[in-house]
């Protein structure tokens, strides 16, 4: 009887720490863990009202689950999935599931294309967390609230908020036209909705690899705290992530994943995630007050 409940004890340990150490593939290849949603194909001149055609009527989003011009697709590299993203119409893939408590990573690579209104641009897309409601609630139209991973030419693990959204960010004071800049070294900054200072924020060090090369990303959230990592560095320490509703702060700690779709060609492999019990111990003295 003992032999039997210290085998019972044994397997349910062993059990207990495969689960937490196990990562969840997230991409396949019909993307059956995702949904889409697609806006406009934006012009130069777009200054944030809703698009209007010759006539002067609104323009209706493509919405969603439309893959129009197949903005989204599934390749195969190597036997795995890769997914493509041609970047021509504003939008995004979305998780059908909310998560919370995770570490999160994938790797990024430049296509070649571009669109308007960025074809003499940086090349840009985003991972955008603790995504809700709606699509199509911030300034482009295209995406859920959400606070943003910035993945951009030079500026990946760069912070924006999307519609609402706010978060405190270990930053340098920004002065004049200066942008903040993240220093792990520096107190938490506000930033986004409810701030003065925008909802802006620039990665700590560029750390993406050469454009012909994939870029690894991790994105780790426990409770309010987010930290944004590029091939194994830490660029931005987040905490106290929240929106603005009705005047009022709301946390926001959980929610949809959202890779980007915006005016240019991108592809995203190796997506996984996997469940966290607490803030790793690696990066817990990040967020001890200073």
């Amino acid at each position: 009887m003992k032999y039997r409940l210290l085998m019972i004890l044994l397997v349910t340990a062993v059990t207990a720490f495969k689960e937490k150490d196990e990562w969840t593939p997230l991409l396949d290849k019909d993307l059956s863990q995702w949904e889409m949603y697609l806006s406009y194909r934006h012009a130069r001149d777009y200054k944030g009202d809703l698009p209007v055609g010759a006539s002067g009527a609104a323009i209706q989003p493509v919405g969603y689950n439309k893959n129009e011009k197949q903005v989204f697709s599934v390749i195969e590299e190597g036997g795995q999935p890769v997914l493509k993203v041609t970047g021509e119409i504003y939008g995004s893939v979305f998780t059908k599931k909310q998560y919370e408590n995770y570490h999160l990573k994938l790797k990024v690579k430049w296509g070649d294309a571009k669109y308007e209104p960025r074809t003499d641009k940086l090349r840009d897309s985003g991972l955008l967390y603790h995504s809700v409601g709606e699509n199509g609630v911030d300034y482009w139209r295209a995406w859920k609230l959400s606070q943003e991973f910035q993945i951009m030419e030079g500026h990946m693990g760069d912070y924006w908020n999307v519609a609402t959204s706010a978060i405190d960010i270990r930053a340098y004071l920004s002065e004049g036209q200066m942008n903040s800049v993240a220093n792990a070294g520096q107190a938490f900054l506000p930033f986004g909705t409810g701030s003065n200072r925008g909802g802006f924020c620039l990665r700590s060090e560029n750390h993406e690899s050469p454009a012909s090369q994939w870029t690894t990303l991790e994105l780790i959230c426990y409770g309010d705290q987010s930290l944004h990592l590029v091939n194994g560095h830490v660029v931005m320490v987040l905490q106290k992530s929240r929106y603005l509703q009705d005047g009022k702060e709301v946390p926001l700690t959980k929610g949809q994943i959202q890779l980007q779709s915006e005016a240019a060609e991108v592809y995203f492999k190796d997506i996984q995630i996997k469940g966290l019990k607490k803030m790793p111990e690696a990066y817990a003295s990040l967020f001890a007050a200073r």
